[in-house]
């Protein structure tokens, strides 16, 4: 009797693992590309510009993923990408720009960096041979980075930035595979006219509405209010949706050259914030205010007077608000205040687009519009 059962037991143990293995989710095979692929002349050229961040740094040992970079640890160059990823030699024709700031640079990336890089690209998707362009950048201001090219670059080319969260030389780190998924989805015919990417984590975001959210984890990058425009999956780049605010070949910002841009300050409301800061702000100089304001994009009571002091100098002021999600709302309230809604964006990407505008006007009602459309 005990014989029987235990060849029961088999029998039904043996069963359900078939079972499971039947059911069980396939993974689509991803076939690695030939060294070089037959006829590279088919593949699309694709610039990979770098400027440096997590992903161009190297760290000793392999689990320092925190503490890396310094002048103990040599840079990696961009042609290391390529010669550590020879997959991106079934995917496309690379053409490095290395677009670093000097290895001994004292200042951190400055609007000059910023600008220089959109001139180039401006240059680059001019060039027919060039389909696509990936940079690289590090993750603590790429969100802005990416929103000012999306706004000022022409083409209807495909810009993906990309990133890391630990440096290229890090156990398990996420640079390689987010590297080759950013070729591939420059490489995407799919991909053109959405304006500037982001991809990372398999995540494909438009960069109006992707937003940093963890200082260390891998899956940071979200787009909060509205997800991902797609996913670079192992078998294929797909596309669920398309951006419908104006950007790129769309924007009325695009292809020019700004040297400069007027200066626009962020002021964040809190329990009891004074408004001294705002009159400080007004003071050094600013011409537009950005308000992350608490619940629904309010200010306090001390920072209202102040913004009522500012706009009597012609400073224009946007609300934003703090909650990480939601739209600021065009109100009654609002309306009287002469306070620009500043919808879904961050404080720092209103401000870069209220930066723009001001190249444009200082008009309320336009400056609305174009917060609006974008």
């Amino acid at each position: 009797m005990t014989r029987n059962l235990s060849l029961v037991a088999a029998v039904n143990l043996a069963g359900a693992l078939l079972c499971s293995a039947a059911f069980a989710q396939e993974i689509p095979r991803h076939a690695p590309p030939p060294a070089m692929p037959a006829d590279v002349s088919r593949l699309p050229t694709i610039v990979l510009m770098s400027y440096g961040g997590t992903i161009a740094s190297r760290g000793r040992p392999r689990l320092n993923v925190t503490n890396y970079g310094g002048k103990e640890n040599k840079r990696v160059d961009p042609q290391d990408w390529v010669d550590d990823l020879p997959e991106l030699r079934g995917v496309a024709n690379i053409v490095i720009d290395d677009e670093r700031p000097a290895e001994d640079a004292k200042e951190p990336a400055s609007y000059d960096d910023q600008a220089r890089i959109a001139k180039r690209m401006n240059e680059l998707v001019r060039d027919p041979k060039i389909k696509g362009i990936v940079l690289t950048h590090g993750t603590n201001s790429m969100a802005e980075t990416a929103y000012y090219l999306n706004l000022v670059v022409k083409t209807d080319k495909p810009i993906v930035l990309v990133g890391s969260q630990r440096p290229w030389t890090g156990l398990s780190g996420d640079g390689p595979r987010n590297l080759y998924d950013a070729v591939r989805v420059a490489a995407s015919k799919e991909a053109w006219g959405k304006g500037v990417l982001h991809a990372m984590n398999q995540l494909i975001n438009t960069a109006r509405d992707v937003d940093k959210t963890s200082a260390y984890r891998t899956n940071t990058f979200i787009g909060v209010d509205v997800g991902a425009l797609g996913y670079a999956d192992p078998d294929r780049i797909v596309f669920y949706r398309e951006p419908v605010r104006r950007h790129t070949d769309g924007s009325e910002f695009a292809g020019k050259a700004y040297p400069t841009l007027p200066q626009v300050e962020v002021a964040y409301a809190y329990r009891e914030a004074p408004g001294y800061l705002i009159d400080a702000m007004v003071a050094n100089g600013a011409k537009g205010i950005i308000v992350e304001g608490t619940g629904a994009g309010s200010p306090t009571a001390s920072e209202n007077d102040a913004i009522k002091r500012a706009q009597e100098k012609g400073v224009i002021v946007v609300a934003t608000a703090r909650t990480h999600g939601g739209r600021v709302q065009d109100t009654p309230r609002r309306r009287e205040a002469k306070i620009v809604p500043g919808d879904n964006l961050k404080p720092e990407k209103a401000r870069i687009l209220l930066q723009l505008a001001l190249t444009k006007t200082s008009d309320i009602n336009e400056i609305t519009r174009i917060f609006n459309e974008y």
